[in-house]
């Protein structure tokens, strides 16, 4: 233990020495450690992100798109309120929906945001609730009322705070009466729930010019029943497309198990380019200490000669490199940690720091210091003391 001491206090020693040095030696894995961190951090923050949405949406969610495009003609909403009626035991209801990118104007400020097109049983089946005014309604749908629901964002950006309700407001030109708004449900950092306005689904499709509907959401009684009424909803668009590739049938369970599988591949997959910036660094480390090797070579010899071993010169580089690597990793993880709150203030992404991954990360800094510290403090221990003492 005093053998492993005093080669520490070295070590320390020699960083002091060569301060500049010793910083640019440590800047490859610093970056390195600094992107892991980074990178990682900002993948499972926007995976919980999506996550809580969708488990909000809770499981009894089931979702259809249609994608057919070359088909002779297409699933209408009255079809599938029939098919809800036939089913009424397990389907609570259906809202379809037509989104877009719109652009609001209210007096001289303009807002860009999403349009939601759809009916009163969106707020059932999405589970949408208005914190002042009204839902749209079933009449608002028939007649094509141009009235229009808006998120809290749009309220602060749009209206500057104050309460919209009654006022005139342009959608792509259009002027729609204000007549709700919707109750906030993201936090600071989760914005887009709170930025979309939602018209009768007639008004937005003639708004978007397009009157073919491919989105439905239908909210079932039963969560333990999804399986029954998807192979229902299957077999019922089967037999008006005769394609199953023209539609896709999915609940909430399996969207979150595609975007896990997803997120867990892309993190893996960014955190290994990260990495190569690890390699790097290490590639300078061992370059750096071949150097310190040939600088200390007289000390070394003075060493061996007054009765260090092998095993001593060998232990006292690796330290020194596992140390100055185990700095760079500590410096990276604080400028990570650092990084991952600026921009979490700033609402510039929403990400988490992960403690896991920022101890592998220091486990790896150590490893990068023992890796390719080893060939140095080999050859460092392999010097013969005698033309050690005689090199100049």
């Amino acid at each position: 233990m005093a053998q492993f001491a005093l080669a520490f206090k070295m070590a320390i020693k020699s960083i002091l020495s060569n301060k500049l040095r010793s910083f640019l030696t440590m800047l490859g894995v610093i970056i390195g450690i600094w992107a892991v961190i980074a990178v990682v951090g900002l993948a499972q923050g926007s995976t919980k992100s999506i996550t809580d949405r969708l488990q909000r949406l809770g499981t009894n969610l089931i979702q259809i798109n249609i994608t057919g495009r070359n088909s002779n003609r297409n699933v209408t909403y009255e079809e599938l309120q029939q098919f809800a009626e036939q089913h009424q035991d397990d389907i609570e209801a259906i809202a379809p929906t037509v989104s877009s990118s719109v652009t609001l104007k209210y007096g001289t400020n303009t807002h860009d945001t999403t349009l939601v097109g759809t009916t009163a049983d969106y707020s059932t089946v999405r589970d949408v609730n208005v914190s002042s005014g009204r839902f749209i309604l079933p009449i608002d749908v028939d007649y094509r009322q141009k009235v229009a629901l808006v998120g809290t964002y749009i309220v602060k950006d749009l209206f500057n705070g104050q309460n919209p309700i009654g006022k005139k407001i342009k959608i792509n030109g259009q002027i729609f009466t204000v007549v709700g708004v919707l109750e906030e449900r993201a936090n600071s950092q989760e914005q887009s729930d709170d930025d979309q306005v939602i018209v009768p689904v007639t008004v937005a499709q003639r708004l978007t010019r397009n009157a073919i509907i491919r989105n439905f959401a239908i909210k079932i009684t039963d969560g333990n029943r999804s399986e029954a009424v998807m192979n229902y909803l299957n077999d019922f668009l089967m037999k008006i497309y005769n394609d199953s590739t023209a539609f896709r049938v999915f609940n909430t369970a399996q969207l979150l198990d595609t975007l896990n599988s997803v997120t867990q591949t892309l993190t893996l997959m960014l955190a290994g380019i990260a990495a190569i910036s690890l390699i790097v660094g290490g590639i300078g480390i061992m370059n750096i200490m071949l150097v310190s090797v040939t600088e200390r070579t007289r000390e070394i010899g003075i060493r061996k000669a007054i009765g260090a071993k092998r095993r001593n010169i060998l232990i006292q580089f690796l330290i020194e490199a596992s140390v100055v690597t185990g700095l760079g990793g500590v410096v990276g993880i604080i400028l990570g940690f650092v990084t991952i709150r600026v921009m979490s203030k700033l609402n510039i992404a929403t990400a988490i720091f992960s403690i896991p991954w920022a101890i592998l990360a220091f486990t790896i800094s150590l490893a990068i210091g023992i890796v390719f510290g080893l060939f140095p403090a080999s050859k460092a221990s392999r010097l013969n003391p005698i033309e050690a003492l005689r090199y100049e």
